[in-house]
């Protein structure tokens, strides 16, 4: 560690470049230590995070409850296996149930990873439950989802660069048109068959597209009438981030099943989980499913503070209020800037979108100089920045941050 606290920027890049895999692009700045909405780079530069890794750092970098939960449970006891009983598993559960009002959780580590264990919770249910035939069973998602990058997962991306060279393809899934109920009642009725819907309360990274209102309350309304399970994916839009604990809770929806991860563990920790009332979760059954780390005891302690830490800090009211801030500022400003068409967004998961094509350098350029002018923020689907910051941040924080963007989004007018 010693040598590595040393290390230059432009060394620690060279170094991922010639031993880690290039399978990201990221922006050009090496960051050695965060605390609350900062983080500085291996020379020493101050910058405020508006990514949050994706809304992983809800709770912002660092967090004191969430980092001495964590190291206490490692001094103690890091992990069994699912082999044995652990002292605090239960406690977890139990918290994380009660929190978010369902009977059972089943614990995973990554988001990706819990997506997956919702479509075999999905799939078996329809099979042991619904009745479907063996292997026919369908599951309805989105075009320009983002639900990870598993094979089964990439099968159902419309994304061509998830996609290229990784085929034979997992079948058993209909793409739609999001925020389209026309589209998702024709495919009701067209297949009976259908074991669920897996939906994104907002697509954050096909560009921060938020539904029309009452998009979520009438699809779960159609899921009811077939019999269908309404899968909501709050990987990135829960734990507070849109001003809400969840983003369902904007129109007061209540999923069949529920996936989290991500601000679970407040960045400190890979936790996530998959919530079910019993009626669904009972499928599953010792030997169906598992993870030698999910579930681990220092996961458990990490989840339990991070979302004690939401509610003592009243983050989804501090996300929703700062939200409201962000884009009205932006709003007043756009008609002024012809670089920006739009803001979008809810509670504090927000994006712009830069007047040029998607194939353009525009918005990579915009982040580069918003990383020089000390704001990191990164573009998505090429003419789009998502602004993300931690849901710790205050109002001179916020307004700090407005002004550089302007000032930054101002310079490239001239």
């Amino acid at each position: 560690m010693a040598v590595l606290e040393h290390l230059t920027s432009q060394q620690a890049i060279d170094l991922e470049n010639k031993y880690g895999a290039h399978n990201y692009h990221p922006l050009p700045v090496v960051l050695s230590r965060g605390e609350g909405v900062y983080v500085w780079d291996a020379e020493g530069k101050k910058y405020y995070d508006f990514l949050s890794a994706y809304s992983a750092v809800n709770q912002g970098h660092c967090h004191p409850k969430i980092v001495g939960a964590m190291v206490d449970q490692a001094r103690t006891l890091t992990l069994t296996s699912r082999a044995f009983y652990n002292d605090m598993l239960g406690i977890y559960e139990k918290y994380v149930t009660t929190t978010f009002g369902f009977d059972k959780l089943l614990p995973m580590n990554t988001g990706a990873e819990a997506v997956e264990t919702a479509l075999k919770i999905c799939r078996r249910w329809a099979y042991q439950k619904k009745g479907i035939p063996e292997n026919q069973a369908k599951i309805i998602v989105c075009k320009n989802n983002f639900h990870g990058r598993t094979t089964t997962i990439i099968s159902f991306s419309n994304d061509p660069v998830a996609r290229e060279n990784y085929g034979p393809y997992t079948e058993g899934f209909i793409k739609i048109e999001y925020d389209n109920l026309q589209a998702l009642e024709s495919a009701l009725i067209a297949n009976p068959d259908v074991a669920g819907f897996l939906v994104e309360p907002i697509q954050g990274e096909a560009g921060v597209y938020v539904p029309s209102e009452g998009y979520l309350t009438a699809a779960r309304e159609l899921c009811e009438q077939h019999n269908v399970l309404f899968i909501a994916d709050e990987v990135q839009t829960g734990i507070a981030r849109t001003g809400k604990l969840l983003a369902v809770d904007h129109e007061d929806v209540k999923p069949d099943i529920l996936i989290l991860g991500k601000a679970l563990s407040g960045g400190a920790y890979p936790v996530s989980a998959v919530l079910a009332n019993d009626e669904i979760m009972d499928v599953i059954t010792p030997g169906s499913h598992g993870s030698t780390f999910g579930g681990n005891p220092v996961a458990a302690a990490v989840g339990i503070a991070a979302l004690e830490v939401v509610k003592e800090e009243q983050l989804a009211e501090n996300a929703m209020e700062l939200g409201e801030v962000f884009r009205e500022e932006l709003n007043k400003f756009i008609p002024s800037c012809d670089l920006v068409l739009k803001v979008r967004g809810k509670g504090l998961l927000n994006a712009i979108v830069i007047n040029d094509t998607e194939d353009s350098s525009t918005a990579w350029d915009i982040c580069m100089a918003l990383r020089d002018n000390g704001l990191l923020a990164k573009p998505t689907h090429g003419n789009i920045i998502r602004f993300a910051p931690p849901l710790v941040m205050n109002h001179e924080q916020m307004m700090d941050c407005i002004s550089i963007i302007k000032k930054t989004l101002q310079e490239f007018e001239k």
